[in-house]
């Protein structure tokens, strides 16, 4: 039978169209025609069958025994192309079942080879993991290895803990000694230490109450001494005067000689006046100078007290500090 619906109607109509066209209505024309479906076995019958028709249309009529003999013929030819139409259909559907098949075979192949690149790649990625794996057990028994000797340090650290322990708890009982004696210490400097503090302060007061009495007394010398300058200056103004009048009595010593001699008196008088004085006023400015100077040793004295007190308590604030520092790890120990 035909496939997909192929008559003689449709072999008709895609012949004249062909013919149409002028071409000649071969079988394969036809076929293209109906657009590549049908049999050819059942193209060329139907096409014969159209061709003869035509050509009896234009003969007229034939005899009986010829209208008999063609169509003896045409049903043995029909009968020819039923029995090859399974046939056809046949190898149509073997080729198709091959295409199918071959299309499969060639998605195997594919498969196959993508199969053994994935298989490659497992295979490269196994020997990857047997490798870390071979890696990891080194790993584990060097870890292993490590933490034996990490046991046997543990232990020998255990021990040494419990020696230090014992240490500790000796230096603890040393450490209370200490803190005894320390205390014992603290007591005795701070006795030590005021009483210096309280000698150093009479000290002090005693320095600088002589102090005051050296720069007092230096007033009362630098009062004389400029008392004695004055004295001074006044003796050389009336002896500068009596040397005025001596002179004036040399020029009148013709006249009154008795007044000479008087006044030379008085001039050897005044100048044993003015020695005297000059003496008085040496005498005074020793004095001063050394009153300043013992008000200068009294002074720098006085700063040494200083410094040497500013040093004990310096050292005092020190001991307290270092006592404290001290006292400070005692609470833990304590505890």
């Amino acid at each position: 039978m035909a496939r997909g619906g192929i008559n003689k109607a449709v072999v008709k109509k895609a012949r004249q169209a062909i013919l149409a066209r002028g071409e000649h209505p071969s079988i394969d024309a036809v076929r293209i025609e109906m657009g590549n479906t049908g049999s050819k076995t059942t193209i060329h019958r139907y096409l014969k069958e159209l061709d003869d028709g035509a050509s009896r249309r234009d003969s007229g009529p034939a005899p009986l025994d010829q209208e008999l003999g063609e169509l003896v013929g045409r049903l043995a030819q029909r009968l020819q192309e039923q029995a090859q139409e399974p046939l056809e259909q046949a190898l149509a559907h073997f080729e198709e079942q091959k295409q199918v098949l071959e299309h499969q075979l060639h998605e195997a192949h594919q498969l196959q080879e993508q199969l053994q690149q994935q298989l490659q790649i497992q295979a490269s990625a196994l020997a990857g993991e047997s490798a870390a794996l071979q890696d990891t057990r080194s790993m584990l028994q060097s870890e292993q290895t490590r933490n034996a000797e990490l046991n046997q340090a543990l232990k020998g650290l255990e021990l040494r803990l419990e020696d230090k322990e014992q240490q500790i708890h000796s230096l603890e009982e040393k450490h209370l000694h200490a803190r005894d004696a320390l205390e014992h210490y603290r007591a005795a400097s701070k006795e030590q230490r005021e009483q210096e503090q309280r000698r150093h302060e009479g000290q002090l007061q005693q320095i600088q109450m002589e102090l005051r009495q050296a720069q007092q007394s230096a007033l009362v010398r630098q009062d004389e001494i400029t008392q004695l300058h004055r004295d001074n200056e006044r003796l050389l103004s009336e002896q500068r005067a009596i040397h005025k009048e001596l002179k004036q009595a040399q020029d009148a010593a013709s006249k009154n000689s008795a007044l000479q001699a008087r006044l030379s008196e008085q001039v050897a008088r005044q100048d044993s006046e003015s020695t005297l004085l000059q003496e008085r006023l040496r005498v005074a400015q020793e004095e001063v100078q050394a009153l300043k100077e013992q008000t200068r040793k009294q002074a720098r004295s006085s700063k040494e007290m200083e410094l040497r007190a500013t040093k004990a308590e310096a050292g005092l604030e020190a001991l307290r500090l270092a006592a404290a520092t001290k006292a400070q790890p005692d609470a833990p120990a304590k505890a």
